[in-house]
């Protein structure tokens, strides 16, 4: 056998890599039912996993537990040339069984080169061994004794024969990189590695690792599955990584210990799939690595050597069919909103704490015991309210001094207005009541408008006097105007330039409007305040309007922003994608799909989906310009549009790019 892996510092050929392809990956930990020193009938089993994993789901990485080839708890059988002798040729035989599996494999085998015994993973594709990387931390503590056996295996890579290959790579310090799917680099470590104080993983990331695979044989005992998650979670957190971890299942000898097969897969901090202990020790899912390496470009703090060669990595390189991935992972339709109850609880008391600490502080800062704020009865303006009277609580004001002010205009509904008036007073804030017809109408003869033309001129005439009303209040009472626009609104640009756009502080500018939802049933759901609870269920209930537009002869909301602008769940979950993730339009598109489209819980129509991603993308690029001159306000999660800090894009820049990508779908 021959090895005709491309390694070191030589040119790889071009490939083109799959437009389709996205940058998922299926990858699978699988834990075969070993016995103990049957090296054949474990060669059956691991090949069985391997098939299944690559033929049945469709997986390009399989991973198999720490010495799976001889089994892990052969103790000083180890010492017997027959077992590995018999090891050499079973890999040998898994690597001839599994040619034609489209996979990169890894797999647990004993190596004797050096004079030494190494406990190493062995990296298999299509036929061929590309590389044995050894366990650096030999653990001889409480119930382990491998240092009765194997070796520290070296950090810098030597060459050797093994199983019938001349000159395989053997050493720590190696990748493996897919040459069809450039951002695909995958690095490996031996169980113990990554439970040391210093992992070999965290050179691996540096080196340009994406995907880190541990093989494992992590016995069971009370408490061990919760810290053994949360560390595979937290490394590939620390390092922006996928972490697949495959452990040995409870075919290994009971004489002592008892293993659970517990695998995990973990993406940069969550946990996509896992093989629950005692379970039937497979674990498959998609890592998303183009995501990963966008993201370390993003973290100017995340170190890496130029290359892995400045690394002192030896590098092999092994080729994929990169086809489509079929999607099974879960996509969050509602990032902003944690699906679970007390999650969400959680969240929206942090989000409630950052806004009222927030504009606490710009009250003190100004020395001002009054806030003005507008009020409509709607959901964004209802949240600032409640902000501002926990705020007021904070600085151990009067909430007297919150000037809540309604300013009903032509489209005002008596719903809406009693539902404003009703919460000033139910929360203790004093109300205000300009009415605004008969200025506007004013301002329309002034500037020869027909009233009868409700075109844009006849809507902005409403809010620009509303917040010159605001603005001259608060210089009356010497206090500041809180806005009330959300993240949402700010992102698509649903607002009217130095009007409702303006204030003196926005409490909502980062909070999205999916989420403004639940942060106002967070306060009815929790509130000791029957009327309170009472008119904000109202609110809840009643549809998202600027209410510029004469109500219809029934008294209703004539003018709902979702028929205009499009749904806020696509949006927000488009918002995400876009900001947070940096991805693609197509990328995009093909998750909101996935999460959000036929067959799910939300029902989107292809076309509806596609048709409101190009509306996003059109006013995301049209009204930075509003975005450019937006107050001061908190930030409160992971995405938000402040020019002063993680949007800073110019306000004359072209979508042309965007909107191509999305014509061509």
């Amino acid at each position: 056998m021959g090895h005709d892996g491309r390694r070191g510092h030589g040119h790889v050929r071009y490939r083109r890599e799959s437009p389709m392809q996205d940058g998922f990956i299926k990858v699978a930990a699988r834990s075969p039912q070993v016995r103990v020193a049957d090296v054949d009938a474990n060669v059956d089993a691991c090949v069985s996993e391997i098939t299944d994993a690559v033929r049945s789901d469709g997986a390009k990485l399989v991973v198999l537990p720490e010495l799976c080839v001889t089994g892990y708890t052969c103790e000083d059988l180890f010492w017997q040339d027959a077992l590995l002798d018999a090891a050499e040729r079973g890999l040998a035989a898994v690597a001839r069984r599994t040619a034609s599996c489209d996979a990169l494999v890894l797999a647990g085998v004993p190596v004797r080169a050096n004079d030494k015994l190494y406990n190493c993973a062995a990296v298999l594709a299509h036929g061929e061994l590309l590389g044995l990387v050894p366990k650096r931390h030999i653990p001889n503590y409480n119930e382990f004794y491998e240092v009765r056996h194997f070796a520290a295996g070296p950090w810098d890579v030597s060459h050797v024969r093994f199983a019938g290959w001349e000159n395989v790579p053997l050493g720590t310090s190696q990748l493996f990189a897919c040459d069809t799917l450039s951002q695909l680099k995958v690095a490996v470590e031996v169980c113990e590695d990554l439970w040391v104080a210093n992992p070999p993983s965290i050179a691996h990331a540096q080196a340009g690792a994406t995907v880190i695979c541990n093989l494992s044989a992590s016995n069971a005992v009370v408490g061990k599955a919760d810290y053994r998650r949360d560390l595979v979670m937290g490394q590939s957190a620390r390092l922006v990584a996928a972490y697949v971890y495959a452990s040995a299942g409870w075919g290994e000898s009971t004489q002592d210990l008892v293993f659970s097969a517990h695998d995990l897969i973990a993406e940069n901090g969550v946990l996509l799939a896992q093989a629950d202990p005692f379970g039937d020790g497979r674990a498959t899912t998609e890592v998303d690595v183009t995501a990963l390496a966008a993201e370390r470009r993003r973290l100017s703090t995340f170190g890496c050597a130029p290359t892995a060669q400045d690394a002192n990595y030896e590098v092999t390189t092994f080729t994929l069919d990169t086809a489509e991935t079929r999607l099974t992972r879960r996509v969050d339709p509602h990032p902003f909103v944690p699906a679970n109850p007390a999650r969400r609880a959680e969240r929206c008391e942090d989000v409630f704490s950052i806004q009222a600490y927030g504009l606490a502080k710009r009250l003190s800062h100004t020395r001002s015991e009054c806030a003005v704020v507008g009020v409509s009865g709607g959901l964004d303006s209802t949240l600032a309210l409640l902000v501002m009277a926990r705020a007021f609580d904070i600085l151990e004001l009067d909430r007297s001094g919150i000037l809540a002010i309604t300013m009903p205009g032509f489209g005002t509904t008596r719903r809406t207005h009693a539902n404003a008036l009703e919460l000033t007073e139910v929360l203790g804030a004093t109300l205000r009541e300009v009415p605004i017809a008969d200025a506007v109408r004013q301002h329309f003869a002034d500037i020869g408008h027909d009233e009868g033309d409700h075109s844009v001129t006849y809507e902005n005439s409403q809010a620009r006097e509303r917040t010159q009303i605001l603005m001259d209040i608060a210089n009356q009472e010497g206090g500041l105007v809180v806005g009330t626009g959300d993240l949402s609104e700010l992102a698509l640009g649903w607002a009217t330039y130095n009007a409702d756009h303006m204030s003196m502080y926005g409490v909502n500018a980062g909070v999205p409007k999916t989420l403004v939802r639940h942060l106002v049933r967070y306060v009815a759901d929790t509130t000791d305040s029957g009327d309170l609870s009472r008119v904000l269920m109202d609110v809840l209930d009643t549809p998202v309007s600027p209410e510029l537009l004469p109500a219809t002869a029934r008294g209703a909301i004539a003018q709902r922003t979702e028929d205009l602008v499009g749904p806020y769940e696509l949006h927000d979950f488009f918002l995400y994608q876009v900001l947070r993730r940096g991805f693609a339009p197509r990328k995009v598109y093909r998750l909101a799909r996935h999460a959000l489209g036929e067959g799910t819980a939300a029902g989107y129509a292809d076309a509806t989906i596609l048709k409101w991603l190009r509306t996003f993308y059109r006013r995301l690029f049209s009204q930075q310009f509003k975005r450019s001159c937006l107050p001061d306000g908190p930030k409160v999660g992971s995405v938000a549009v402040s020019p002063r800090g993680d949007l800073r894009m110019p306000s004359d820049a072209c979508a042309n790019a965007w909107l191509r990508e999305l014509a061509e779908l």
